[in-house]
């Protein structure tokens, strides 16, 4: 999950697997893969940082690194 921010200023917690595209329109605008669409203050380089990070936490990175190496075998 990554904190962001909405338009309004209020915080919103996004689930980071859940995000299926981003752009900048030019607000952030998230879509989800449930069809959903949040617009957030951040910057898309911003987000993309976040949930780099947080797929790093979770070892999310590391899973795919280690299963396309063993694929390769």
């Amino acid at each position: 999950m990554i904190s962001l921010t909405r338009l309004n200023g209020k915080p919103i917690i996004v689930n980071a697997i859940l995000i299926e595209t981003l752009e900048e329109t030019p607000d952030t605008m998230i879509t989800l893969t449930t069809g959903k669409k949040i617009t957030v203050l951040e910057k898309g380089t911003a987000v993309v940082s976040l949930v780099q990070t947080y797929m790093k936490e979770i070892g999310s990175i590391r899973a795919t690194i280690k299963s396309m190496d063993t694929e390769g075998s």
